[in-house]
């Protein structure tokens, strides 16, 4: 696990909840911690609190993720840790009466905001010497727990969140296996307590960050291409 004073890393979705808790967590080792959110208000407030830099960033905007892309070049000059964490869930709703469109809404942030904003950042990351994405997952994108009639994640039925996370954790395998020298993981932060599940949750935030954390600070003989909750590797 890394300890680098010099790391330069970028958190999106970080004004509240998990993004906030793993900011604060890297702040904490010394990092210079670019805090992202869509709103500059609420963002520049978090940002404050913790003593770390704001940037405005949309996950879902090209304009606005090539936007922070320049203001984190201009500033730094380099990335070395990029924390994927902006995500949102669905509405309950049985996958029968699912249409296509209820799943574009939650893919646009969950699945093609972290491939926008990887893209975007790539030249600043290619600048480190040790390069660092982790893509905040869940525990039930998991096929194989979903297929076991014994795990809780086979009767979760989720298909517009379940299957965009799914899909991330491919992205994760296809980063990793395409962009040697890089540390590329999928971490699952269980089940936290957030807005996002109307803070029913069976964990903290500062539990939750724990695999974001630990990811985000492997060394160079860490893993690549993985999928990690807290104690460690998830099935895919």
């Amino acid at each position: 696990m890394t300890t680098d004073a010099n790391t330069v890393a970028l958190v999106t979705g970080a004004n509240k909840g998990l993004g906030r808790e793993t900011v604060r967590c890297l702040a904490k080792r010394g990092w210079r911690v670019f805090l992202t959110a869509r709103d500059r208000e609420r963002g520049t407030r978090a940002a404050d609190d913790l003593g770390v830099e704001f940037v405005q960033l949309d996950v879902t905007s090209d304009d606005s993720v090539a936007a922070a892309a320049r203001t984190v070049g201009d500033r730094a000059g380099r990335l070395d840790v990029l924390v994927n964490n902006a995500g949102v869930g669905g509405p309950p709703s049985h996958p029968a009466d699912m249409g296509a469109d209820l799943l574009r809404v939650l893919y646009e942030v969950n699945v093609f905001g972290p491939v926008r904003v990887t893209h975007a950042f790539l030249p600043l990351l290619r600048e480190s010497d040790h390069p660092r994405i982790v893509m905040v997952s869940s525990g039930l994108a998991s096929l194989s727990r979903a297929s076991d009639p014994a795990r809780p994640e086979s009767g979760f039925l989720a298909l517009d969140y379940a299957s965009s996370k799914t899909a991330l954790n491919m992205i994760v395998s296809q980063y990793a296996r395409a962009l040697p020298g890089f540390k590329v993981n999928a971490a699952d932060p269980g089940n936290p307590a957030t807005d996002m599940n109307h803070h029913t949750g069976m964990h903290t935030v500062e539990e939750a960050a724990e695999s974001v954390v630990r990811l985000a600070t492997l060394d160079r003989e860490g893993p690549s291409g993985g999928f990690f909750d807290a104690n460690g590797p998830v099935p895919w």
